[in-house]
């Protein structure tokens, strides 16, 4: 009997904070006792964030000056993102937790109302509009050291429940048009508070990388009939020199235009447009995946970890027939002691240069030993590798391109040609 890394009590108790924010608890036991009223005296603060129109690259910038005052690396006994205690009045009001989604205090965008005008190049060269939307904070642990690659595989597991109930709930709410959920780790990235956590946006706009994909999304389906994703996931299997890692329901990979020294896409092998499409078997396999690949990345350099992960999500009302959900993650960590900086060709140009081979990256990761995660003796679907090599390379046994058995389906009317495959362990 295969069973699921998912909870059996996993349990959703929202409460509001004293301000008025929505705060959304998520724990792995069927009674938990949570303190739900916030003792402190909040003013209510009202959103002053505007939307404006760059007439000359057609993208929407976020103008919101009221982050200026957001708390700016507290210390550990202070930490705003900790349990309450008698001395510390945190965000989160309730001494424990497991996993919890409130309201950022000082959002980017928020309020609910309309999106952004969809005809701004019609309506003059300055064009603004209310910056509405929705910016959760997502606190992954209570532990306030813990990294997000040691949490368990059943954590793991409930931050993507967390990730999949915001994903359904901000895409119900009016003037949103993209949900991203994503995590910024590090100091070098520019996080100011050290506990592990996440965020969600809600967009009022389409970003300009999604719109930009969505583009040649639309031509290549145009040119030749087929789903650029599929062709993408397939293309990098049948080639496997940049195959890091993968599962019956994943594969995770370099991509073959990687922009950042240490990149890695996970890509589930059945395309769905967003985080809430995925089924209970491809969320289990995930959070075995994302830990395998974290680690794996943190064993390149005998050196921290600067790292953004990016979950890539349809838009709310845009070619969600043919976009394919994934998670870019990426470290500006090029060397040891030395980092990746955005200077003039990226900043200004957009052109990005990479000091380091796409290739040459994924063999790195592969060489790294990662031990076999801990998953509390369950028999998870889809979690086990088979056995394989990767572009000649012995990998320790994941097969990315068969998938099992029945072999992966890719889309939701009938599949794709898989390939190669992958796997191994690391530190």
């Amino acid at each position: 009997m295969t069973a699921s890394l998912r909870s059996p009590d996993l349990h959703r108790l929202p409460a509001r904070l004293a301000d008025g924010r929505e705060i959304v608890y998520f724990d792995e036991t069927a009674d938990p006792v949570r303190v739900l009223d916030d003792p402190r005296d909040l003013p209510v603060v009202v959103p002053a964030s505007q939307a404006r129109y760059d007439a000359l690259t057609g993208d929407w910038v976020g103008i919101a000056g009221h982050r200026q005052t957001r708390t700016y690396h507290p210390p550990a006994d202070a930490c705003p993102l900790c349990p309450s205690t008698p001395a510390n009045a945190s965000e989160i009001p309730s001494p424990d937790y497991d996993v919890v989604v409130f309201e950022n205090r000082f959002p980017s965008f928020g309020g609910a109302g309309e999106p952004v005008p969809a005809d701004p190049q019609d309506r003059g060269s300055f064009v603004a509009a209310p910056g509405n939307g929705r910016c959760e904070v997502v606190c992954f642990t209570p532990d306030h050291t813990a990294l997000f690659s040691r949490l368990p595989p059943r954590r793991v597991r409930t931050v993507i429940e967390a990730w999949v109930d915001r994903t359904e709930a901000l895409s119900a709410q009016p003037g949103i048009e993209q949900v991203f959920c994503f995590e910024n780790r590090g100091a070098e990235i520019g996080v100011t508070l050290a506990h592990p956590h996440g965020q969600i946006y809600g967009y009022p706009f389409v970003t300009p990388r999604t719109s930009a994909m969505l583009r040649t999304v639309a031509e290549h389906r145009r040119r030749t009939g087929r789903n650029l994703f599929d062709d993408v996931l397939a293309g990098e299997l049948a080639d496997g020199s940049r195959v890091v890692a993968g599962n019956r329901h994943w594969a995770a990979f370099v991509p073959f235009a990687a922009r950042w020294p240490v990149e890695v896409h996970l890509y589930p092998r059945r395309r769905v447009p967003d985080l809430a499409a995925l089924d209970d078997a491809e969320r289990d396999a995930l959070a075995l995946l994302y830990l395998e690949v974290l680690r794996r990345m943190e064993g390149v350099f005998a050196d921290t970890l600067p790292a953004i992960s990016a979950w890539h999500q349809a838009p709310v009302r845009q070619g969600r027939d043919d976009w394919g959900l994934h998670l870019e993650i990426f470290s500006i960590r090029r060397a040891v002691g030395k980092l990746k900086y955005l200077a003039g060709s990226e900043s200004a140009m957009g052109a990005f240069i990479n000091d380091i081979a796409p290739e040459a990256a994924a063999e790195r990761l592969r060489q790294v030993v990662v031990p076999a995660p801990e998953v509390d003796g369950a028999d998870v679907d889809g979690a086990d590798s088979g056995g394989a090599d990767v572009g000649g390379a012995d990998v320790g046994g994941a097969d990315v391109g068969g998938g099992g058995p029945d072999g992966p389906v890719r889309d939701g009317q009938g599949g794709r040609a898989e390939t190669p495959r992958d796997e191994e362990e690391r530190r």
